[in-house]
């Protein structure tokens, strides 16, 4: 069996949305997610952690090792059955449950088959119980650099989906249809966009747990590569149009040490905070005389590779994907 990775790892990656709703809000009839103080666009860590499960779906056609278990539309109740049926040769006794061993059997096979479980962990005692998972990779919401503008926008349908009382079958809907003043059969709509933002997303692994749920080298390559692809399978109307922009910045711990064992340790644990790596590394700043952004151009990156500190090394992605 491969082995886990064994270097701490923070990420950051920029994203925008061109006339599309990045993320809406069902409390506030699905408009796009804003932080009300500042107006700046949200983004939360399910949606971005859906297209990255998404892509790995499609890209490894939902085939074991690389399944995915929080499918759309699945009962999850269903794989964890399957882990205690593979795992322990049948399902745990109803009257009293699954034993300890069966558990740590059951959620074993689950990080060893489905890719989101070894990633971002898991909740699996929702019915026969395969314990609980923590998972190694963790993203937070992402935040637009600047204050966005929701709009709700109205558009036309060429057409009713009316429930016709009575009706048995296509021809009492034609005759309805007869009856009708032509501008009846138009109806209006609403759609909720933004017209620019850039949103820069953070994400954390950690190679302590990682461990646990055996999460690879492997793995760690086809999670960038997801986050790299997410927006190129998951095109829609609503969405707009929306990209990773790239690089991805990638900073890897490796230690500082003369000593072999304690530069492992510190891989392992890191050698820098998150926040200075995110708030000193990469800058990003609106280009002289632009106050309001309409596309990337834009904005400015910055890369300070000065400020990088010891025992860290910066990788961008897609270019740097063998150092990872």
């Amino acid at each position: 069996m491969p082995n886990s990775i064994t270097n701490r790892y923070e990420f950051l990656f920029l994203f925008d949305c061109e006339n599309g709703n990045p993320n809406g809000d069902p409390d506030a009839g699905n408009a796009p997610r804003i932080d009300p103080q500042d107006m700046h666009g949200l983004v939360s860590d399910v949606a971005i952690k859906r297209r990255i499960r998404n892509y790995v779906q499609i890209a490894r056609n939902n085939e074991m090792p690389n399944a995915i278990f929080v499918e759309h539309a699945c009962n999850l109740n269903r794989p964890i059955a399957k882990a205690h049926e593979e795992a322990n040769g049948g399902m745990p006794d109803a009257k009293k449950g699954a034993t300890k061993s069966q558990v740590h059997a059951a959620r074993d096979w689950m990080c060893a088959n489905f890719f989101d479980v070894r990633a971002f962990g898991a909740v699996m005692s929702t019915g026969p119980n395969a314990g609980q998972v923590r998972g190694p990779v963790q993203i937070a919401f992402a935040r637009s650099l600047d204050p966005v503008l929701p709009l709700d926008v109205s558009i036309t349908r060429m057409a009713v989906a009316e429930e016709v009382r009575g009706a048995t079958g296509s021809a009492d809907y034609e005759a309805w249809e007869a009856e009708q003043p032509e501008d009846k059969l138009r109806t209006m709509g609403r759609k909720a966009l933004i017209p620019y933002g850039l949103y820069l997303g953070k994400g954390f692994i950690s190679a302590h747990l990682a461990q646990q749920t055996r999460f690879t080298r492997d793995d760690l390559k086809l999670l960038f590569e997801a986050i790299l692809n997410m927006y190129e399978h998951d095109r829609s109307a609503s969405k707009g149009l929306m990209t990773v922009r790239r690089p991805v910045f990638v900073f890897k711990h490796v230690g500082t040490g003369n000593d072999e064992k304690q530069r492992r340790a510190q891989a392992m644990l890191g050698c820098s905070p998150a926040q200075i790596l995110f708030e000193e590394v990469v800058k990003i700043r609106k280009r002289e005389g632009v106050e309001s952004p309409r596309s990337f151009g834009d904005y400015q990156v910055e890369v300070l590779s000065d400020a990088v500190p010891a025992g860290v090394e910066l990788l961008r992605l897609p270019e740097d994907v063998d150092r990872l």
